[in-house]
C-alpha cells in the first residue's frame, strides 16, 4: 500500500479551497432575510431567476458586507450599473448571455 493511505491522499498536505464557487456558510443567519426574499421570488415566478435579480443582488451584497464571500464589483458578478444582467455581443451583434 502506498504511503498516502488507503485512498491515496497525502495527509500532510493542506487543502487549497477553490477561488470561486465555495464560500463560508451563513451559520449566524446574517443574510437570512435576503435569502428568503430571493427564494420567495423564485417560487412566485416559477423559478425564473431573471425576474428575481434584484433579490439575488441584495443577497450577494449582504454576503460581501458580512465577509461571507470576497468583495467584488457587482459587474464582475453579472450585474450592470442598474443591477441588470450584462450581456456580451459577438461580431454578428447577437447577445450572448
Amino acid at each position: 500500500m502506498s504511503a498516502g493511505g488507503a485512498f491515496g491522499g497525502n495527509r500532510g498536505a493542506r487543502p487549497v479551497p477553490p477561488e470561486k464557487g465555495v464560500f463560508p456558510l451563513d451559520h449566524m443567519h446574517l443574510c437570512d432575510l435576503e435569502k428568503k426574499d430571493y427564494i420567495n421570488c423564485l417560487k412566485s415566478t416559477g423559478h425564473k431567476s431573471d425576474e428575481c435579480r434584484q433579490f439575488s443582488k441584495k443577497y450577494l451584497e449582504c454576503r460581501m458586507e458580512r465577509n461571507l464571500m470576497a468583495k467584488q464589483d457587482m459587474s464582475e458578478l453579472g450585474f450592470g450599473k442598474e443591477g441588470e444582467l450584462q450581456a456580451s455581443t459577438d461580431d454578428t451583434g447577437r447577445i450572448d448571455n
